[in-house]
């Protein structure tokens, strides 16, 4: 097996063997998928806490939502489960904090699709872990590789801590965007990633063709990018094809393509939109569907060879399955994986550069 892969015991299966009581911190959709997880491997839930602003004497699930505070004051040694995403220094420092005092997991549930991240299911695709692992261009990429495997493995956020890069040095060292990039941002949210750029380009660009499915998502970046030349942005999926697909719109980021939707929205594929045109530099994060973003960009890919900037951690597969169809679409890349400040693996991204 993996040498690098050192976790073969998976939080569940610790938090199984725990005699102490375990809570989980947070509410909301990460905290049903663990509970859903707890009831299928019969763990047991002690209560909920949640942060001392949400604590408004409310239940989520049937239980009652605590403070920190008041379960510490009634139990003297418990484990923590985090149930939720932090992105902010913050939040993070909190979370630390919080691990100082007690044990700490943060169990890996994939945004989109099912199964578990687990040991077994690292040997059961070894093979294609270990093809990616070798193809990474750089000594650092295969740290935060390992890292990440094993942290998905394991809950254990001293993984991350260990492997954490600024975003300002991903784009100096490794993307070192130049004054006439033609920019290609699927999932362009509010125009944030859009903003990002101009920050190390100086506000200077060729062309930005942005795509973003989500109606009110798409309002705010039209507002933004009004004004700005030689911007094209769509109300529109990232896909393989031209289509229509059914759509779920959810508060900010987390609106995705949903088989059980009952609204449409358009989907347009990269090659299309280019038409021929070359890109220079291509951002995917489309909430579980960059295997398909990358089929609908394949051409500019093998053609034009665009620097990509690619989301790793939305399914379980991701990890191993995108950084091989970009290899296997363009054997000249060199891939590299970084890891942004968040907590739980989440802004692990995929770079790739020739």
């Amino acid at each position: 097996m993996l040498s690098f892969i050192t976790e073969k015991q998976s939080c569940w299966e610790r938090l199984k063997a725990e005699k102490r009581p375990i809570f989980i911190y947070g509410m909301g959709d990460g905290a049903l998928k663990i509970m859903s997880v707890f009831r299928q491997k019969n763990i047991t839930l002690s209560g909920i806490f949640a942060s001392d602003d949400f604590v408004r004497g409310h239940s989520f699930e049937g239980y009652r939502v605590h403070k920190l505070s008041e379960i510490e004051e009634m139990v003297s040694d418990f484990v923590v489960v985090l149930a939720f995403a932090a992105g902010y220094q913050e939040i993070v420092d909190k979370i630390y904090n919080i691990a100082s005092r007690h044990t700490l997991y943060v169990p890996d549930v994939p945004v989109v699709g099912n199964g578990l991240f687990t040991y077994e299911y690292c040997v059961e695709n070894q093979e294609k872990i270990a093809q990616v692992y070798n193809s990474l261009a750089d000594d650092y990429s295969r740290k935060v590789y390992a890292n990440i495997i094993n942290f998905k493995i394991s809950g254990k956020i001293e993984y991350l801590s260990a492997v954490t890069t600024a975003k300002s040095e991903i784009y100096k060292k490794i993307i070192k965007p130049g004054l006439n990039e033609v920019y290609v941002d699927l999932g362009a949210y509010n125009g944030d990633t859009i903003r990002e750029l101009m920050e190390f380009t100086y506000g200077k660009y060729a062309a930005v063709y942005a795509l973003e499915p989500d109606r009110k998502n798409f309002k705010k970046l039209a507002k933004f990018v009004d004004g700005m030349k030689h911007v094209f942005a769509y109300n529109a999926a990232a896909w393989c094809t031209d289509s229509e697909l059914p759509f779920a719109s959810k508060a900010g980021r987390q609106s995705a393509i949903s088989a059980n939707a009952s609204t449409t929205v358009a989907a347009r594929s990269v090659d299309s939109i280019l038409n021929g045109k070359p890109a220079t530099l291509i951002k995917m994060d489309v909430e579980g569907f960059e295997r398909e973003a990358i089929w609908g960009a394949s051409s500019t890919i093998a053609h034009h060879s665009p620097k990509l900037m690619v989301s790793l951690y939305h399914r379980n597969e991701d990890i191993f399955e995108l950084p091989l169809l970009i290899k296997k679409l363009n054997p000249a890349y060199k891939l590299y994986i970084r890891h942004q400040l968040y907590i739980p693996a989440w802004e692990t991204n995929l770079y790739a550069t020739v």
